[in-house]
C-alpha cells in the first residue's frame, strides 16, 4: 500500500471519529465564554465589517468591481479565506498540539489535520449559507454555473488536507516552520485576490500570483457564484492546480508515514 492510499484509507475508516472530535473541538473552543459558539459567527462578522469599512468605503469609496457590488465581490473571496487561513495554521500545529495524547494510545495521527479542517468547516458552511442569502438580496444569480460549486468545495478540501498533512509533519520536525507558516499566511492574505482585483495588474504579475494554488480556489468561487465562467475554460490552470495538489499530497503522505512513529522523539 502506498503512503497516499494508506493515509486516505485512515481518513475514511475513522470518519465517525473525525466528526465526533471536530464537533467536540468546536464546542470546547468557546465553552468558557458567555456567548459560546456564537463567537464563531461574531468574529468573522466583525472582521468583515472592518475590512468593508477600510477597503470598501475607505480605499474604493464604494465603487463596484465591474458590475458586481464590492461588498458581494470581496465577501465571496473573504469567506473561503476565513476557512483556509485558520485551517492551514491550526492544521499545521494539530499533530504537535495533540502528540502527548496520541503517544499514550493507539490513534491514527493522520486524522488530526482533518479534524481541524472539519471543525473549521462547520463555521464555513454557516457563512456560505449567509453568503447565499446576501446573493439573493442583491439579486445576483449564478445560473447553471452553480453546479460547479461542489467541484471547488472538493478542490478546497483536498488541497487543505494535502497541505496540512505536509505542514503538520514538518512542524513536528522543525518547530520554526509553524512560526513561518503563520507569517506566510498573513502575507498571503494581501497577495491573493481576496480584497483587491488582480485583473488590473500586468499579465506577468498575474501569472506570478497564480502560482499560489489558493488563488485558483478563491477565483473559482467567484467564477461560480458570480456566474462568470466554467473551471475547464482555463484547462492549463486547472491541470496546474491538481498537479501541485497531488504533488503536495504525495510528499506529505510519504514523510508523514516515514516519521510518524518517531514524532515523540522530536519533542
Amino acid at each position: 500500500m502506498t503512503p497516499v492510499s494508506q493515509v486516505i484509507k485512515e481518513q475514511f475508516s475513522n470518519m465517525h471519529l473525525i466528526f465526533r472530535l471536530a464537533a467536540y473541538e468546536t464546542k470546547s473552543k468557546n465553552q468558557m465564554n458567555y456567548l459560546g459558539v456564537l463567537w464563531q459567527i461574531l468574529n468573522p462578522v466583525l472582521q468583515v465589517a472592518i475590512y468593508w469599512f477600510v477597503f470598501g468605503l475607505g480605499i474604493r469609496q464604494g465603487t463596484p468591481v465591474g458590475d458586481t457590488p464590492f461588498f458581494v465581490w470581496f465577501l465571496i473571496g473573504l469567506i473561503p479565506w476565513f476557512f483556509i487561513s485558520p485551517s492551514i495554521v491550526q492544521g499545521s500545529n494539530s499533530v504537535y498540539a495533540k502528540i502527548n495524547v496520541v503517544s499514550k494510545m493507539k490513534f491514527p495521527v493522520s486524522v488530526l489535520p482533518t479534524i481541524t479542517i472539519v471543525s473549521n468547516a462547520f463555521n464555513f458552511i454557516i457563512m456560505m449559507l449567509v453568503l447565499g442569502a446576501i446573493l439573493v438580496l442583491y439579486q445576483i444569480q449564478p445560473g447553471l454555473y452553480m453546479i460547479q460549486l461542489p467541484y471547488f468545495l472538493i478542490s478546497l478540501f483536498i488541497f487543505l488536507f494535502a497541505f496540512t498533512l505536509l505542514c503538520s509533519t514538518i512542524s513536528i520536525i522543525i518547530r520554526d516552520f509553524q512560526v513561518a507558516i503563520q507569517s506566510v499566511m498573513r502575507i498571503m492574505f494581501f497577495l491573493l485576490p481576496v480584497l483587491w482585483d488582480t485583473n488590473r495588474l500586468d499579465p506577468l504579475y498575474q501569472t506570478i500570483l497564480k502560482i499560489n494554488p489558493v488563488y485558483y480556489i478563491i477565483e473559482g468561487f467567484r467564477d461560480t457564484l458570480l456566474g462568470r465562467k466554467w473551471f475547464f475554460e482555463d484547462l492549463n490552470y486547472t491541470i496546474y492546480f491538481w498537479s501541485i495538489t497531488f504533488l503536495i499530497l504525495i510528499i506529505g503522505a510519504s514523510i508523514h508515514v516515514k516519521f510518524r512513529d518517531k514524532f515523540v522523539d522530536y519533542l
